[in-house]
């Protein structure tokens, strides 16, 4: 007579003892697979995520095409110095506070002013001699003001040199028999740049005529004191400002912007990297060099998608990106954080060959976060896998207590 308690699995009869073994082995196993979840959210829910929200702002989610990209590169070369700042002229050397002058006046003969009381120099003109009277240097002061004999309180702050020699003969006319002026500027105290950060000695810069260019003051600073590669340069002029990694300014020589007085040079130094999460060979923080890397080398540096695991149309680069960079495509009633930035996942799919050449111009920035969604099927393949390690699990229990 059949014992009803058991049950035959195979060949072999279990007791109910190994039934309950293989119930709890199934639940157990289902069990596992609710707990098995993803390596991130999937491909169809990060697409929905623009339905949602993020710290109260919703997210815009834009595939990357071609007007895409060009919009985002158009936006980076408007930030660039040659853009903000130009490359115009060098400017005029003018005279400010504090600057110290020297100033030589001369009158043709008969001197009556400047020759009469012994005259510092004589020059020949023809039998005759004209002479010339040097003035003790004169500092601008902070009424941008000087002093000149016979001419009395002249205002110079402002003025180039020559402009002031004119002031100085037009005074003296009349009273000095054909007055000539020539004027210096030996001390520049107030046409200068200011140089700090992660340099090797930070301080200020005088202008000279020539024109100074932006790494003519970061190496009158001795260089950076952090590697070049991981520097950034900000520019700062009156109201505008603008920063680039050095090594692109040092690469395209239009960025290499003519310097104005009061110019405030900032070197910092920033590693960049971005994060790179879900289904790649690595999930890892990454660092690049200041002169960026496109998405194609971003993929390549952390070893490709993960060929058993990767959904080819959920490679997404998640961003706190400038509203102006995406108008129009941003939504204009979205929401932004206080210094104008929205949230926004970049989408790219991979089984379109058009995607291949669109990576390569799409440009990783500091702080990206590249996550690679795992292929719908790989959930279903690894909660079988987990459920037949449990089932071989329980026959190899039941052979166990069979054998005893």
């Amino acid at each position: 007579m059949r014992n009803s308690n058991r049950v035959l699995i195979g060949s072999r009869p279990w007791t109910a003892l190994g039934k309950a073994v293989l119930l709890a082995g199934c639940v157990a196993g289902v069990s596992a697979c609710s707990s098995l979840g993803g390596a991130g959210p999937s491909t169809g829910s990060i697409r929905d995520a623009a339905d949602e929200n993020y710290s109260d702002t919703g997210i815009q989610v834009i595939a990357l095409g071609p007007n895409v990209l060009a919009q985002l590169n158009a936006h980076s070369a408007a930030r660039s110095f040659a853009e903000v700042f130009g490359d115009g002229d060098v400017s005029p050397t003018v005279i400010g506070a504090g600057d110290v002058l020297d100033i030589s006046i001369w009158e043709a003969p008969p001197a009556v002013l400047f020759g009469a009381n012994g005259p510092s120099e004589r020059v020949s003109l023809g039998s005759e001699l004209a002479s010339s009277t040097e003035i003790p240097q004169q500092q601008v002061g902070e009424d941008g003001k000087v002093t000149v004999p016979f001419v009395g309180r002249i205002s110079v702050a402002g003025l180039q040199p020559n402009q002031v020699e004119a002031i100085i003969t037009s005074r003296l006319s009349g009273r000095a028999n054909d007055p000539q002026a020539l004027v210096r500027l030996i001390q520049n105290e107030s046409r200068t740049v200011t140089i700090l950060g992660n340099v090797q000695s930070s301080g200020r810069m005088v202008l000279s005529a020539r024109g100074e260019r932006l790494l003519d003051a970061l190496a009158s600073a001795g260089g950076t004191s952090a590697a070049l590669e991981q520097s950034t340069i900000q520019l700062t002029r009156g109201t505008a400002r603008a920063t680039m990694p050095l090594e692109q300014v040092i690469s395209d020589p239009r960025n290499n912007v003519g310097l104005h007085s009061d110019d405030v040079i900032t070197v910092q130094h920033k590693p960049f990297s971005f994060v790179a999460l879900g289904a790649v060979s690595q999930n890892a923080e990454i660092p690049f060099e200041g002169a960026g890397i496109s998405l194609a080398e971003a993929l390549g540096r952390v070893g490709g998608l993960n060929d058993r695991r990767a959904d080819v149309k959920g490679v997404f680069v998640f961003r706190m990106e400038v509203r102006e960079a995406i108008d129009p495509v941003v939504d204009p009633a979205q929401p932004s954080t206080s210094d104008g930035r929205v949230p926004v996942v970049y989408n790219l799919e991979m089984s379109n060959a058009q995607s291949l050449f669109a990576m390569q111009d799409f440009m990783m920035r500091d702080g990206d976060v590249l996550y690679i969604s795992t292929a719908p099927g790989v959930e279903l393949e690894r909660f079988l896998g987990a459920l037949s390690s449990t089932a071989f699990s329980i026959v190899a229990t039941g052979n166990a207590l069979d054998n005893q």
